[in-house]
Protein backbone atom coordinates (compact mmCIF):
# COMPACT_ATOMS: atom_id res chain seq x y z
CA UNK A 1 0.00 0.00 0.00
CA UNK A 2 1.26 3.43 -0.84
CA UNK A 3 0.94 5.22 2.53
CA UNK A 4 0.81 9.19 2.50
CA UNK A 5 1.70 11.80 5.74
CA UNK A 6 1.18 15.39 4.73
CA UNK A 7 2.41 18.21 7.28
CA UNK A 8 -0.21 19.31 9.30
CA UNK A 9 -1.61 22.78 8.24
CA UNK A 10 -3.69 23.75 11.03
CA UNK A 11 -2.76 27.02 12.82
CA UNK A 12 0.27 26.24 15.48
CA UNK A 13 -0.46 22.29 14.99
CA UNK A 14 3.52 20.80 15.06
CA UNK A 15 2.86 17.57 15.33
CA UNK A 16 3.34 15.22 12.42
CA UNK A 17 1.29 11.85 11.54
CA UNK A 18 3.90 9.02 11.02
CA UNK A 19 7.25 9.00 12.80
CA UNK A 20 10.16 7.92 11.09
CA UNK A 21 10.12 4.50 13.44
CA UNK A 22 6.10 3.98 12.15
CA UNK A 23 7.70 4.56 7.85
CA UNK A 24 10.37 2.05 8.93
CA UNK A 25 8.07 -0.57 10.34
CA UNK A 26 5.84 0.05 7.00
CA UNK A 27 8.54 -0.29 4.57
CA UNK A 28 9.81 -3.22 6.36
CA UNK A 29 6.70 -4.90 5.28
CA UNK A 30 6.67 -3.95 1.95
CA UNK A 31 4.38 -0.70 1.94
CA UNK A 32 5.93 2.65 0.16
CA UNK A 33 5.79 6.00 2.55
CA UNK A 34 5.57 9.05 0.89
CA UNK A 35 5.94 12.01 3.31
CA UNK A 36 5.51 16.04 2.42
CA UNK A 37 8.67 17.86 2.79
CA UNK A 38 9.49 19.25 6.37
CA UNK A 39 6.65 17.29 7.83
CA UNK A 40 8.35 16.57 10.80
CA UNK A 41 10.31 19.10 11.79
CA UNK A 42 8.18 20.33 14.32
CA UNK A 43 8.53 17.26 15.75
CA UNK A 44 12.18 17.40 15.45
CA UNK A 45 12.29 14.96 12.55
CA UNK A 46 13.98 15.94 9.67
CA UNK A 47 13.45 14.68 5.79
CA UNK A 48 16.79 12.86 6.54
CA UNK A 49 15.19 10.58 9.19
CA UNK A 50 12.40 9.81 6.88
CA UNK A 51 14.94 9.02 3.78
CA UNK A 52 17.07 6.55 6.50
CA UNK A 53 13.86 4.77 6.93
CA UNK A 54 12.85 4.18 3.24
CA UNK A 55 10.24 6.80 2.70
CA UNK A 56 10.25 9.67 -0.11
CA UNK A 57 10.19 12.95 0.45
CA UNK A 58 7.85 14.87 -2.41
CA UNK A 59 7.76 18.37 -2.48
CA UNK A 60 3.90 19.09 -1.99
CA UNK A 61 0.75 18.22 0.06
CA UNK A 62 -0.91 17.76 -3.47
CA UNK A 63 1.25 14.81 -4.59
CA UNK A 64 0.74 12.98 -1.26
CA UNK A 65 -2.96 13.06 -1.74
CA UNK A 66 -2.71 12.10 -5.41
CA UNK A 67 -0.21 9.40 -5.14
CA UNK A 68 -1.50 7.68 -2.03
CA UNK A 69 -4.09 4.76 -0.59
CA UNK A 70 -3.75 5.38 2.75
CA UNK A 71 -3.42 9.01 4.25
CA UNK A 72 -1.78 9.00 7.94
CA UNK A 73 -2.52 12.50 9.57
CA UNK A 74 -2.79 14.43 13.43
CA UNK A 75 -5.67 16.50 13.25
CA UNK A 76 -8.49 16.86 11.23
CA UNK A 77 -8.62 17.26 7.50
CA UNK A 78 -8.86 20.88 6.85
CA UNK A 79 -10.99 22.57 4.06
CA UNK A 80 -7.98 22.73 1.48
CA UNK A 81 -6.95 19.37 2.01
CA UNK A 82 -10.50 17.98 1.66
CA UNK A 83 -10.70 19.09 -1.72
CA UNK A 84 -7.80 16.75 -1.91
CA UNK A 85 -9.46 13.35 -0.88
CA UNK A 86 -11.19 11.53 -3.56
CA UNK A 87 -13.48 8.13 -3.67
CA UNK A 88 -11.75 5.09 -2.43
CA UNK A 89 -9.20 6.88 -0.36
CA UNK A 90 -8.47 5.76 3.39
CA UNK A 91 -8.18 8.59 5.82
CA UNK A 92 -6.59 7.80 8.99
CA UNK A 93 -6.82 10.81 11.56
CA UNK A 94 -8.70 12.24 14.29
CA UNK A 95 -12.02 13.48 13.13
CA UNK A 96 -14.01 14.93 15.78
CA UNK A 97 -17.05 15.10 13.28
CA UNK A 98 -19.56 15.58 15.65
CA UNK A 99 -19.43 19.43 16.11
CA UNK A 100 -18.15 20.04 12.65
CA UNK A 101 -21.08 19.40 10.02
CA UNK A 102 -18.69 21.70 7.26
CA UNK A 103 -16.00 18.87 7.87
CA UNK A 104 -18.61 15.72 8.05
CA UNK A 105 -20.31 16.91 4.80
CA UNK A 106 -17.34 17.18 2.74
CA UNK A 107 -15.71 14.07 3.67
CA UNK A 108 -19.59 12.59 2.89
CA UNK A 109 -18.95 14.07 -0.67
CA UNK A 110 -15.19 13.03 -1.39
CA UNK A 111 -16.25 9.38 -1.41
CA UNK A 112 -13.41 8.60 1.30
CA UNK A 113 -13.11 6.36 3.62
CA UNK A 114 -12.61 8.22 6.61
CA UNK A 115 -11.28 5.93 10.37
CA UNK A 116 -11.57 8.32 13.40
CA UNK A 117 -8.59 7.72 16.02
CA UNK A 118 -11.04 8.90 18.84
CA UNK A 119 -13.63 6.47 18.12
CA UNK A 120 -11.04 3.52 18.10
CA UNK A 121 -12.11 1.23 21.06
CA UNK A 122 -10.21 -2.12 23.12
CA UNK A 123 -11.24 -4.44 24.88
CA UNK A 124 -11.09 -2.45 28.37
CA UNK A 125 -14.09 -0.42 26.76
CA UNK A 126 -10.90 2.00 26.72
CA UNK A 127 -10.08 4.48 23.37
CA UNK A 128 -6.68 3.87 22.88
CA UNK A 129 -5.61 5.80 20.57
CA UNK A 130 -7.40 9.10 22.46
CA UNK A 131 -5.43 8.26 25.54
CA UNK A 132 -1.85 9.18 24.62
CA UNK A 133 -3.45 12.65 23.48
CA UNK A 134 -5.91 12.95 26.81
CA UNK A 135 -2.75 12.31 28.82
CA UNK A 136 -1.13 14.92 27.59
CA UNK A 137 -3.77 17.56 27.56
CA UNK A 138 -4.79 16.51 30.95
CA UNK A 139 -1.39 17.31 31.87
CA UNK A 140 -1.11 20.56 30.42
CA UNK A 141 -4.31 21.80 31.69
CA UNK A 142 -3.36 22.84 34.86
CA UNK A 143 -0.10 23.92 33.04
CA UNK A 144 -1.58 26.31 31.00
CA UNK A 145 -4.44 27.20 33.27
CA UNK A 146 -1.81 28.38 35.80
CA UNK A 147 -0.49 30.84 33.14
CA UNK A 148 -3.99 31.97 32.19
CA UNK A 149 -4.48 32.32 36.46
CA UNK A 150 -1.34 35.34 36.26
CA UNK A 151 -3.19 38.42 36.54
CA UNK A 152 -0.87 39.67 33.70
CA UNK A 153 -3.05 37.70 31.67
CA UNK A 154 -6.85 37.98 33.01
CA UNK A 155 -6.27 36.01 36.29
CA UNK A 156 -6.89 36.40 39.31
CA UNK A 157 -3.44 36.21 40.15
CA UNK A 158 -3.70 33.56 42.36
CA UNK A 159 -0.07 31.01 42.95
CA UNK A 160 -1.74 27.20 42.25
CA UNK A 161 0.33 26.10 45.31
CA UNK A 162 0.36 29.10 47.59
CA UNK A 163 2.68 30.20 49.91
CA UNK A 164 3.21 29.67 53.42
CA UNK A 165 0.24 31.50 55.01
CA UNK A 166 -1.53 32.13 51.72
CA UNK A 167 -3.89 29.32 50.73
CA UNK A 168 -3.34 27.57 47.35
CA UNK A 169 -5.73 28.00 44.47
CA UNK A 170 -8.71 25.78 44.06
CA UNK A 171 -9.24 23.87 41.40
CA UNK A 172 -12.03 21.63 40.17
CA UNK A 173 -12.15 19.05 37.15
CA UNK A 174 -15.19 17.99 35.60
CA UNK A 175 -14.74 14.16 34.58
CA UNK A 176 -12.16 11.41 35.75
CA UNK A 177 -11.44 9.98 33.20
CA UNK A 178 -7.99 9.97 31.37
CA UNK A 179 -8.28 13.81 30.89
CA UNK A 180 -9.34 14.40 34.58
CA UNK A 181 -6.80 12.16 36.26
CA UNK A 182 -3.94 13.26 34.80
CA UNK A 183 -5.10 16.67 35.33
CA UNK A 184 -6.16 16.39 39.17
CA UNK A 185 -2.18 14.68 39.13
CA UNK A 186 -0.23 17.66 37.71
CA UNK A 187 -2.84 20.13 39.57
CA UNK A 188 -2.15 18.58 43.37
CA UNK A 189 1.95 18.27 42.57
CA UNK A 190 1.45 22.28 41.91
CA UNK A 191 -0.28 22.67 45.47
CA UNK A 192 -3.29 23.14 44.37
CA UNK A 193 -6.61 22.02 46.45
CA UNK A 194 -7.79 20.16 43.77
CA UNK A 195 -11.96 18.45 43.56
CA UNK A 196 -12.43 15.81 40.54
CA UNK A 197 -16.19 15.00 39.35
CA UNK A 198 -17.71 12.49 37.79
CA UNK A 199 -20.98 10.55 37.65
CA UNK A 200 -19.53 6.90 38.06
CA UNK A 201 -19.44 5.97 41.82
CA UNK A 202 -16.59 3.44 40.58
CA UNK A 203 -14.63 5.71 39.02
CA UNK A 204 -14.51 7.48 42.00
CA UNK A 205 -13.60 4.43 44.21
CA UNK A 206 -10.64 3.69 41.99
CA UNK A 207 -9.53 7.77 42.33
CA UNK A 208 -9.89 7.65 46.02
CA UNK A 209 -8.03 4.06 46.05
CA UNK A 210 -5.24 5.33 43.71
CA UNK A 211 -4.44 8.52 44.63
CA UNK A 212 -6.13 8.70 48.54
CA UNK A 213 -5.68 12.30 49.68
CA UNK A 214 -3.69 13.83 47.24
CA UNK A 215 -7.07 14.96 45.33
CA UNK A 216 -10.43 14.99 46.85
CA UNK A 217 -13.74 13.50 44.56
CA UNK A 218 -17.35 14.28 44.52
CA UNK A 219 -20.34 12.99 43.00
CA UNK A 220 -21.14 14.90 40.03
CA UNK A 221 -24.28 16.61 39.82
CA UNK A 222 -25.40 19.78 38.69
CA UNK A 223 -26.08 20.95 41.83
CA UNK A 224 -22.68 19.99 42.81
CA UNK A 225 -21.06 21.64 39.99
CA UNK A 226 -22.86 25.03 40.81
CA UNK A 227 -21.81 25.35 44.72
CA UNK A 228 -18.16 24.02 43.59
CA UNK A 229 -17.34 26.87 40.84
CA UNK A 230 -18.17 29.51 43.31
CA UNK A 231 -15.25 29.06 44.80
CA UNK A 232 -13.12 28.05 42.38
CA UNK A 233 -10.19 30.15 40.64
CA UNK A 234 -9.89 26.82 37.96
CA UNK A 235 -12.11 24.79 35.97
CA UNK A 236 -10.77 22.18 34.07
CA UNK A 237 -13.37 20.74 31.68
CA UNK A 238 -12.86 17.09 31.27
CA UNK A 239 -15.80 15.50 29.87
CA UNK A 240 -16.09 13.03 26.83
CA UNK A 241 -18.82 11.31 25.23
CA UNK A 242 -17.68 8.83 22.58
CA UNK A 243 -18.08 10.66 19.12
CA UNK A 244 -20.45 12.85 20.33
CA UNK A 245 -20.73 16.72 20.63
CA UNK A 246 -19.41 17.06 24.65
CA UNK A 247 -22.58 18.08 26.80
CA UNK A 248 -22.51 21.60 28.04
CA UNK A 249 -22.45 22.22 31.86
CA UNK A 250 -21.53 25.45 32.83
CA UNK A 251 -23.56 27.82 31.54
CA UNK A 252 -22.80 31.38 30.30
CA UNK A 253 -25.00 32.41 33.40
CA UNK A 254 -23.31 30.66 36.05
CA UNK A 255 -20.63 32.52 35.07
CA UNK A 256 -21.59 35.50 37.15
CA UNK A 257 -21.52 32.76 40.26
CA UNK A 258 -17.30 32.68 39.50
CA UNK A 259 -14.97 35.08 41.05
CA UNK A 260 -13.80 37.66 38.51
CA UNK A 261 -10.45 36.71 36.71
CA UNK A 262 -11.74 32.44 37.44
CA UNK A 263 -10.21 30.47 34.72
CA UNK A 264 -12.21 27.48 32.76
CA UNK A 265 -9.73 25.57 30.62
CA UNK A 266 -11.90 23.35 28.25
CA UNK A 267 -10.24 19.98 27.29
CA UNK A 268 -13.22 18.97 25.12
CA UNK A 269 -12.95 21.58 22.92
CA UNK A 270 -12.33 19.42 20.15
CA UNK A 271 -16.05 18.04 20.79
CA UNK A 272 -17.33 21.28 20.84
CA UNK A 273 -16.35 21.98 24.38
CA UNK A 274 -18.37 21.51 28.02
CA UNK A 275 -18.88 25.09 28.89
CA UNK A 276 -21.48 27.41 26.92
CA UNK A 277 -19.35 30.19 26.30
CA UNK A 278 -16.35 27.80 24.86
CA UNK A 279 -15.24 28.51 21.41
CA UNK A 280 -11.76 27.20 19.66
CA UNK A 281 -8.55 28.87 20.31
CA UNK A 282 -4.93 28.35 19.15
CA UNK A 283 -1.66 28.60 20.80
CA UNK A 284 -1.21 32.04 18.77
CA UNK A 285 -4.22 33.23 20.96
CA UNK A 286 -5.43 31.00 23.15
CA UNK A 287 -7.19 33.20 25.85
CA UNK A 288 -10.09 35.44 25.97
CA UNK A 289 -12.58 36.49 28.31
CA UNK A 290 -16.25 36.60 29.38
CA UNK A 291 -17.88 38.02 31.87
CA UNK A 292 -14.89 38.59 33.65
CA UNK A 293 -14.00 34.83 33.42
CA UNK A 294 -11.17 33.79 31.06
CA UNK A 295 -11.37 30.89 28.86
CA UNK A 296 -8.35 28.34 27.62
CA UNK A 297 -10.30 26.87 24.58
CA UNK A 298 -6.69 25.72 22.09
CA UNK A 299 -8.09 23.15 19.71
CA UNK A 300 -4.98 21.41 19.71
CA UNK A 301 -3.10 20.93 23.29
CA UNK A 302 -0.94 18.80 22.86
CA UNK A 303 0.56 20.43 19.37
CA UNK A 304 2.17 22.61 22.05
CA UNK A 305 4.69 19.38 23.08
CA UNK A 306 4.63 17.98 19.45
CA UNK A 307 7.36 16.12 20.16
CA UNK A 308 5.94 13.89 23.09
CA UNK A 309 3.07 14.09 21.47
CA UNK A 310 3.73 12.64 17.95
CA UNK A 311 6.13 10.07 19.69
CA UNK A 312 3.43 8.90 21.44
CA UNK A 313 0.57 9.31 19.29
CA UNK A 314 2.68 6.93 17.06
CA UNK A 315 3.05 4.59 19.58
CA UNK A 316 -1.02 4.11 19.48
CA UNK A 317 -1.34 4.09 16.21
CA UNK A 318 0.84 2.26 14.74
CA UNK A 319 -0.11 -1.54 15.20
CA UNK A 320 -3.53 -0.41 13.71
CA UNK A 321 -1.88 1.98 10.65
CA UNK A 322 -0.01 -1.91 9.58
CA UNK A 323 -2.99 -3.14 9.91
CA UNK A 324 -4.97 -1.30 7.42
CA UNK A 325 -1.66 -1.36 5.21
CA UNK A 326 -1.14 -5.19 5.46
CA UNK A 327 -4.86 -6.37 5.32
CA UNK A 328 -6.93 -3.26 3.39
CA UNK A 329 -9.72 -1.60 5.64
CA UNK A 330 -12.42 -4.27 5.28
CA UNK A 331 -10.23 -7.33 6.43
CA UNK A 332 -8.57 -5.00 9.09
CA UNK A 333 -11.76 -3.75 10.18
CA UNK A 334 -13.77 -7.35 10.25
CA UNK A 335 -11.06 -9.33 11.90
CA UNK A 336 -10.59 -6.03 14.52
CA UNK A 337 -13.93 -4.80 16.04
CA UNK A 338 -12.41 -2.24 17.75
CA UNK A 339 -10.60 -1.02 14.64
CA UNK A 340 -14.25 -0.89 13.01
CA UNK A 341 -15.76 1.14 16.21
CA UNK A 342 -13.24 3.57 14.33
CA UNK A 343 -14.97 4.05 11.02
CA UNK A 344 -16.98 7.06 10.63
CA UNK A 345 -17.63 7.46 6.72
CA UNK A 346 -17.31 5.64 3.88
CA UNK A 347 -17.96 6.31 0.57
CA UNK A 348 -20.31 8.82 0.96
CA UNK A 349 -22.31 7.07 3.96
CA UNK A 350 -22.04 8.22 7.59
CA UNK A 351 -21.47 5.14 9.65
CA UNK A 352 -20.95 6.47 13.36
CA UNK A 353 -24.42 6.65 15.05
CA UNK A 354 -23.29 9.42 17.97
CA UNK A 355 -21.89 11.82 14.65
CA UNK A 356 -25.25 11.01 12.51
CA UNK A 357 -27.58 11.69 15.62
CA UNK A 358 -25.69 15.44 16.31
CA UNK A 359 -26.01 16.65 13.14
CA UNK A 360 -29.32 14.97 12.16
CA UNK A 361 -27.47 12.67 8.94
CA UNK A 362 -28.98 9.27 8.33
CA UNK A 363 -26.42 6.20 9.45
CA UNK A 364 -25.49 2.89 7.86
CA UNK A 365 -24.33 0.12 10.07
CA UNK A 366 -20.73 -0.26 9.83
CA UNK A 367 -20.89 -3.82 9.87
CA UNK A 368 -23.45 -3.58 7.14
CA UNK A 369 -20.80 -1.73 5.11
CA UNK A 370 -17.37 -3.67 6.04
CA UNK A 371 -20.03 -7.37 4.89
CA UNK A 372 -20.64 -4.91 1.07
Amino acid sequence: MKIGCPKEIKPQEFRVGMTPNAAQEAVARGHEVIIETGAGLGSGFDNDAYVAAGARIVDTAEEVFATADMIVKVKEPQAIERKMLRAGQLLFTYLHLAPDPEQTHDLLASGCTAIAYETVTDSNGGLPLLAPMSEVAGRLAPQVGSWTLQKANGGRGVLMGGVPGVGPAKVVVIGGGVVGTHAAQVAAGMGADVTVLDRSLPRLRYLDDVFGGRFKNQYSTAGATAELIQSADMVIGAVLIPGAAAPKLITREQLSTMKPGAVLVDVAIDQGGCFETSKATTHADPIYEVDGIMHYCVANMPGAVARTSTIALGNATMPFMLALADKGWKQACQDDHHLLAGLNVHAGQLTYYAVGKALGIDVVSPAMVVKA
